[in-house]
Order: C-alpha cells, then structure tokens, then sequence
C-alpha cells in the first residue's frame, strides 16, 4: 500500500515537533533521526519528556515543581508534586506577547443563521476577568463547581476559563440534552453556580429552553447564582430574582485577571462517559495534567501556533470541545460554530473553513460519508488554500473516506486521523506533520504515550487485533471519578484486565509500519465461532454502499447456546431491501473484511440509536435482543432517539 500522504523536506523542517526533537537531542546528548526513536525515548523515559515539554513550553510553577515524575505506579502516578500553577494563566500569558496583537481575535463564533462576531484577545481576557469577580461576588470559591448549559458559543468559553481562573472547577453538556439528563451529570457535582442560555438552533428549527432552564434550577438547589445567556429570539425573563443575572450584566466593567495557582492535580473540570448503560461516569482532570497533555498535542501533533485558525465541529457535551478551547494555550484563534454541520447545505463546514481561513478543521467519519454521498467537492467549491490539517475523529475513518478527503480537498492537506478518550480528554494514537499517512490507518503512537494491543493472557501482538492498552502513564490520565471515594470504580474500569496496565477498551492492531487500524470496542466484540472481531470493519464496508444509510451490527448470544449476528441498515430514501441488495452487502463485507465477518441476517432498520455524543448504541441494543428490559439496559435521556428502542425491543 502506498501512502496517500507524505511530508516534504518543508513540512519536516517548519514542524514544531522538529524543534522540539533538536531541544531534546540537545538537553540530552542524543541523535533522534526520526519521529519513531522520539516517541521510543518519550515513553522509556517519561518523566524528562514530560520535564521537556514542560521547559518547551516554559510552563509556569508559583513554587518549586519537584521531579516530573515522582512516583510511576498506575494508578497512582504523581507528577510535579510541588507544582502550583493554573492554565487559565498560560492561556492569557503568551510566551511571545509582541507576537500576538490584543486586538486580534481569539475567538471567532457562528451561528446556523450566518450571524459572526469576534472576540479579541484583550476582550477575551477582559470578560473572563469580570465573569471571574462576579463568581468571587457571589461566595464561589476553591473547588467549588460551576456547571454549563450552554450551546457551541464564545460565552462558554469565558465560562470555563472565569471557573478555572479561581480554582472552581467546570462541568458542561450541550442543551440538546434535556434537563433530566442534564441533572443525571451536572446535578450530581451539587453546583453553585448554573451559566446558561435560553435557547438555540440547529438544523433550521429554533429549540428554546426556558422550561428546562427552571427545571434544572430546581434539580440544584445549592445554587448561589444563575448566569443566563439571551439570545436574539428570546430575552433573558425578569424575574425579580436578585440570583438571576444576564450575561452582560455579569460580564460588565473592567478588572485584573487575577488567576489563582493551585496543585498539579487540583482539578479543572468533570467530563461525563455516555451514561448508556448506568450513570454517567463523571471523569475529574487537573490543571497541570491538561496543560500539559494539551500543549503536547496541539503544538507537537496537530502542528498549531499563533495565526492558526482552528475549528473541531463538536459541542460542550463532548471532550473535544474541552481540547477545542485549549487551542487557546498555544495562541491559536478558535473557531465555535453553534449548528448543525450540514445545514443549510452538507457543505456548510467546508465553506465555513473557507470564509474564515481555517488550518485546522476537525470533524467526523460520519459527516465526510455525508460530503461523498452527497457528491460535494469542496476542493473545487471553495477556497481552501489556508487548510493544512482535516481531524478526523468519533469513530473509525475508513480508508476510501480517507481517500476522498485527499482527493475532493486537497493533496497537500494531511488527513489526521485520531483516537482517544474522554478518559484521558486526548488521543492515544494520532498523526505528526512528520509522518506519512496510510488510508484507513492511523500513522503514529502519541507522544509519551506507551499505546499497545494485549492478547487476552496480556501478551503482545502485532498484525492481529488486541486489546488498546497504555503501559506507562499519562498525565492526564483522570486524577480520580467524581463520588468514588475509595477509587474502586476508578480501578475496575481500567486496572482490572491487565494489572498496573491501563485497559482502554478498544481493539486495535499494530502494523508492521507502527501504524494502527482501529476495530470498535471491545466491549461489542463480535465472536464468531471463537474468532473475535470488531464491528467498525463492517461498517466501513457497508456504509460505503451508496443505498446505505448508517449500519449496525450486534453479537448475541442466546440462552440456547446459539450465537446471532444481525446487521440492521438504515436506507436511502426510496431505496428497498431486495435480495439483490443484500447480496451486495454481503459482498462488500467479504470483500473488505472477511467471510467471517458476513452476518446471518440483514434487516432493515428505521434509524440507529446513538450517545448523545454519535457513538452507536451497540451494547445496550445487545443486551435489548438478548430479552433484558429496555428501560434497565440504557437510560433514555442519554440517547439521541430514544423512541427506536421500543423497535429494536420487537427484534428480540
């Protein structure tokens, strides 16, 4: 196979990983001829790499920070154990303050009705620094939680940085989830403060959220404040209550951005699991964990910097809009787009990244399945000669999708196919401007991450599908689970399988290059006749077919000792299940994943069920088609369909 992508002596020599190689090699007396033997050292020696990336990046400490890496145990690693720092800082500092005019934006926001506006760097830190007095006015302190309901726009952004800069700590979700989702998550950190808006739109349908906003209001009855975002179709209510505020009176005046240093671990923010199939599990990161992780993948991976503009279509509900925020700390300006990405036309993204000089653009497998059956060229559509980098995350990218993206976007535009996790709010395996790119592989190892696939008994392998496993930890590695005060659900999630290894729960095979193809997760394993197998290899043969809509597949064992392996398919419009249909699906499994891999039954499906953040519904619908009572296998506020369970029900 021949990559479809590979650096030139250019993209090498501007590279910021480049630079920091020869930082390295210079620190410590070594010859790195490549990135390979710079991730090899990375994870041999992790607590100089991460002592590197900390000194790259001058990363700031109010005290003496310690040894990188004082204790390696996992779980339990600690790293900087003197360090008081706070990332709000670092977002605001700038290492290179002359480069960076205060009146250039750092954040553009748009909406689905074509409204934009900038928000500069000086205004930026200027509402930040009065969001942050208003919560000092109102008793929030250290620790305390302040929790957003808020759509994809610029005032989320200063949410999170107000709550970081005086060490409360953040959690948020997207309005899309109703209010007693939304209390199943951010109900449960018992809040003091609740910043939110009354409404928002997407897919040309305005949704407001008063009714929600006062049903979330009485769920957290320890709130001392509720900060409410108007919008163009609906005011903020007066109320008369004095705990009550409009955003711009809390973001009124002029004060110093006074950020508070804490501990390395003190944490920043909750991020939330699925929730599918039990409560949501609320993951607490820290300051020092995030900084660093972040600047690592942002600078060293995707290649940002100041002039960059990045955009990762995504919403608060999602990690990726944590990381999206955090293209701040490497003075990058940060797209927020408050819509659906195909609305009013599938192309909307693209053109977006064309209108706004976009060098990063982040979005899903899903949504480039779209731009090709759609038959959009956005190489031809729009100008996008500023485009570097397309991100690819979600789920896996199959490889005639990669394909098209170089071909419909550009040559020169690498295709950065990526994998991580909420858990560690990065990715474990990714890309570097430095490396070529394989269709449907994902090129490199993250730096100092120790990613491997275990076989059931823990061993190695290579060229056949394993278990994701991290052997070394990462900073970022969650600090704890909110209410798990003796840390076992933390334990059992991660450490249980392999102990001292972190198990991630994906099956993924390593190339005889070090690339990596990822298979699903492992936790909707097929097993057929013994022989483990994932589902994103049926995927991306079927949902290939132009007929196809969106494709599900599910391994049931059945109390008989039977096993049942049925694909379910959501069509095309006018489009009908023959026999001649199913054969060619049946032919594109076995062409593109194997025999083994072709199901015992095709049927056609009115639509499939998601996580609120595009995941497939594969375990819980598991679970439904072995008889167990939908309303026990999956909480219905936590998908995005809620209705197609009773239907997937009448298939059991």
């Amino acid at each position: 196979m021949q990559p479809q992508w590979v650096p030139t002596e250019a993209d090498i020599e501007r590279a910021n990983v480049t630079r920091f190689t020869r930082f390295v090699e210079q620190r410590h007396g070594l010859i790195l001829p490549d990135y390979r033997a710079l991730w090899q050292w990375s994870v041999e020696h992790p607590g100089e790499f991460w002592q590197a990336v900390w000194d790259t990046f001058e990363v700031v400490s109010h005290t003496d920070p310690g040894p990188a890496l004082a204790d390696a145990s996992m779980p339990g690693a600690v790293w900087f154990p003197g360090a008081t720092l706070n990332l709000v800082e670092h977002v605001f500092r700038g290492r290179d303050p002359e480069s960076r005019d205060p009146q250039s934006p750092a954040v553009v926001h748009l909406d689905e009705a074509g409204n934009r506006r900038e928000t500069s760097w000086a205004e930026l830190e200027r509402q930040t620094a009065a969001l942050a007095a208003t919560l000092r006015a109102h008793g929030v302190e250290k620790g305390d939680r302040v929790v957003g309901y808020l759509p994809n726009i610029s005032e989320a952004v200063v949410a999170l940085l107000a709550t970081a800069s005086i060490g409360a700590v953040w959690a948020g979700c997207g309005q899309d989830y109703a209010a007693p989702a939304a209390l199943d998550r951010l109900g449960r950190l018992e809040p003091r403060v609740l910043v939110t808006a009354t409404g928002y739109r997407y897919s040309g349908r305005r949704h407001d959220r008063l009714d929600e906003l006062q049903r979330l209001r009485e769920g957290m009855p320890g709130l001392a404040l509720t900060v409410v975002v108007p919008t163009e179709e609906t005011p903020v209510p007066d109320t008369g209550d004095p705990t009550v505020l409009d955003w711009n009176d809390a973001v009124a005046g002029d004060h110093s951005l006074d950020t508070l240093p804490v501990p390395f671990d003190h944490p920043l923010w909750v991020v939330f699991s699925s929730g599918t199939t039990g409560p949501p599990k609320g993951l607490v990161h820290g300051h020092g964990g995030v900084l660093l992780e972040h600047l690592k993948a942002l600078s060293l991976h995707l290649d940002l910097g100041p002039g960059d503009r990045f955009l990762w279509y995504t919403s608060p509900s999602w990690m990726m809009w944590n990381f999206l925020v955090s293209g701040l700390l490497v003075g990058s300006t940060i797209v927020t787009y408050d819509g659906a990405p195909s609305h009013p036309d599938v192309d909307r993204l693209w053109r977006i990244a064309a209108e706004e000089g976009v060098t990063v653009l982040g979005t899903s497998p899903g949504y480039v399945l779209a731009c090709i059956k759609a038959g959009v060229v956005p190489r031809t559509d729009h100008d996008l000669t500023a485009l570097r980098t397309v991100g690819v995350t979600g789920s896996t990218l199959p490889a005639p999708s990669s394909l098209w993206l170089s071909e419909n976007v550009g040559e020169r535009v690498q295709v950065a196919s990526i994998s991580g996790g909420t858990d560690v709010v990065s990715a474990f395996v990714g890309a570097v401007p430095t490396v070529p790119v394989w269709p449907g592989e994902i090129s490199v190892p993250c730096l100092g991450v120790a990613v491997d696939a275990f076989d059931a008994d823990g061993k190695p392998v290579r060229g056949e599908v394993g278990e994701l496993v991290v052997t070394v930890p990462m900073p970022s590695m969650p600090v704890r689970f909110w209410h798990d005060p003796d840390g076992s659900r933390y334990r059992d999630s991660y450490f249980s399988a392999f102990p001292g290894v972190w198990r991630h729960g994906d099956w993924i095979s390593i190339t005889e290059r070090g690339s990596f193809e990822m298979h699903g997760r492992s936790d909707s394993t097929l097993n057929r006749h013994g022989v483990r197998m994932g589902s994103a290899d049926i995927y991306q043969a079927v949902e290939s077919l132009p007929e196809i809509v969106e494709a599900l597949v599910l391994g049931v064992e059945l109390p008989d000792g039977t096993y049942r392996m049925p694909l379910f398919v959501v069509l095309a419009d006018g489009v009908t299940l023959d026999e001649d249909l199913k054969e060619r699906i049946r032919a594109a499994v076995r062409e593109h994943a194997s025999p083994r891999h072709v199901p015992d039954e095709i049927v056609a499906a009115p639509g499939v069920p998601h996580t609120r953040t595009g995941k497939k519904l594969e375990v819980p619908l598991k679970r439904i088609l072995q008889g167990a009572d939908p309303e026990r296998a999956v909480d219905r506020t936590a998908i995005d369909a809620p209705e197609l369970l009773d239907w997937y029900r009448e298939q059991a």
